[in-house]
């Protein structure tokens, strides 16, 4: 398997297996098996015994990878778990191969989801400056 539909940073569900329904993040892939590791999603415990005096032993819990097939894109414009279909565009003179949310047509690229999150700082922005101009209204009626 060389090629895979998901990416690292991808928002996606898990459609198979006993964390059926859960949705995260994939922190890693590995396109050689064709397996990707899920935030928060198909944990596995291990038993560590302590191996000497200044380590501690106990019960770890840690997430495992998840076959590929398992896990649907959810796409950032309408919020579904879809598939992943490919089409060339032309973005600044070159072609580029892009993925795009069957259901709605919207890119599932990266680019667009760092837009959304510059859009999110400015509204933090605005309000902040709203809220400073509002006390200082009322630090004049005061007076």
């Amino acid at each position: 398997m060389n090629n895979l539909h998901v990416k690292k940073g991808d928002n996606v569900m898990i459609i198979a297996g006993k964390d059926k329904g859960k949705s995260g993040s994939v922190t890693k892939v590995d396109v050689q098996n064709g397996r990707v590791l899920v935030e928060g999603a198909n944990i596995a415990t291990n038993y560590v015994k302590p191996r000497n005096a200044q380590e501690k032993g106990g019960i770890v819990k840690k997430e495992a990878p998840i076959d590929a097939s398992n896990v649907m894109i959810i796409c950032p414009e309408c919020g579904k778990a879809t598939k992943a279909g490919h089409r060339v565009e032309n973005v600044d003179g070159k072609d580029v191969k892009i993925r795009f949310c069957k259901k709605c047509n919207a890119s599932l690229e990266q680019k667009a989801s760092k837009t959304v999150k510059k859009a999110t700082k400015k509204t933090a922005t605005k309000k902040a400056t709203t809220k400073k101009t509002a006390e200082a209204e009322n630090a004049e009626k005061a007076e």
